[in-house]
């Protein structure tokens, strides 16, 4: 009789897969619930996902499932939904002490709040880490070398518990306690890579690439540290690190919106018909707020909105920021 699985993966898509098949290489049961019938019916015959993760084949160790109560019980579980969506999604989950590790990037609209907030709204029994860092979904599924922050809201305690159940050959977690800092930075490197994939779609090259990576890192540092991240984790694999991913290949979704905004798209042309999400798209705006109501200035931040929101072409919103007054490297951006 095979093992009932312990971890549960909430999203089908091209990450929660990667993360499934990551977790079910060594053959340990991994529950994955998708909202598509065609995912779960693919995953469960074919082992396969054609529709967010083709030419990856699957373990036999995965489960699919579109009955979200399947998971309720499970003591782990991974939440890969999209962010704009993730409050909704655990809405219907039954509230059960577990350990709930957030796996998506970025800032709910409308509210403002980190996904450890909308988590912890949603599921108040659940204790919250944060998994985080740089992470294409297609070479974590192909079994490459990973390394990622594990944010623990619960501390070492929550460490010891979570560390050996996710780790494996060729996935590897660092520990933090700085969930705020892990949020940060997968947030807002999401809104930086559609601003370096504008500077691709230009044409501008790789001197004007590294120096919005800088900068744009000063940007996250900035608001990170604004909202009581530490520096270091911002400096680590969530940070940095992810932030230097997905500036620089258009396997990044938000690197490739950026870039197809460079070639004179507009956003919402750019944004259909896709099946993955940008999560970038939605968390700029709400970013620019948080900080223009903290006094902070984030003009690559800024840049991106205009972008997305049609106010002008790329190429002006670049000489706008070629053109902002010159300052040591240490000041506002």
């Amino acid at each position: 009789m095979s093992a009932l699985p312990t971890i549960g993966v909430l999203g089908g898509g091209a990450w929660g897969t990667a993360l499934a098949q990551a977790l079910a290489s060594d053959g340990t049961p991994v529950l994955l619930w998708a909202r598509e019938p065609e995912v779960v019916a693919a995953v469960n015959a074919e082992r396969r996902n054609p529709l967010f993760l083709p030419g990856a084949e699957l373990a036999p160790a995965i489960t699919a499932t579109g009955d979200l109560a399947a998971l309720a019980s499970l003591p782990i579980l991974l939440a890969v939904v999209p962010a704009q969506h993730l409050g909704r999604v655990l809405m219907d989950l039954a509230a059960a002490p577990r350990d709930l590790v957030l796996c998506a990037k970025g800032i709910e609209a409308g509210s403002g709040r980190l996904m450890a907030d909308v988590a912890a709204a949603a599921l108040p029994a659940s204790e919250i880490a944060v998994l985080s860092g740089p992470t294409f979904a297609h070479e974590v599924a192909a079994g490459l070398p990973t390394a990622v922050t594990l944010a623990c809201a619960g501390g070492e305690a929550q460490w010891e518990r979570l560390a050996p159940a996710l780790s494996r050959p060729t996935l590897r977690p660092y520990y933090s306690d700085d969930v705020i800092g892990a949020e940060i930075g997968g947030a807002v490197k999401n809104v930086l890579a559609i601003a370096c994939g504008v500077v691709e779609g230009l044409g501008l090259g790789q001197n004007a690439r590294a120096a919005l990576i800088a900068r744009g890192y000063a940007e996250m540092t900035r608001f990170g540290l604004s909202r009581g991240a530490r520096a270091e984790t911002l400096a680590g694999l969530c940070g940095l690190g992810d932030l230097v991913l997905t500036c620089s290949s258009t396997a990044s979704r938000n690197f490739a919106l950026g870039k197809a905004l460079g070639e004179g798209q507009d956003a919402a042309t750019a944004l259909s018909g896709k099946l993955s999400v940008a999560e970038g798209a939605a968390t700029a705006p709400v970013l620019a707020d948080l900080a223009a109501s903290a006094g902070l200035d984030l003009p690559i931040v800024q840049a991106v909105c205009r972008l997305l929101a049609g106010k002008a072409p790329a190429r002006q919103v670049v000489a706008e920021l070629l053109a902002r007054p010159l300052r040591a490297e240490g000041e506002l951006a």
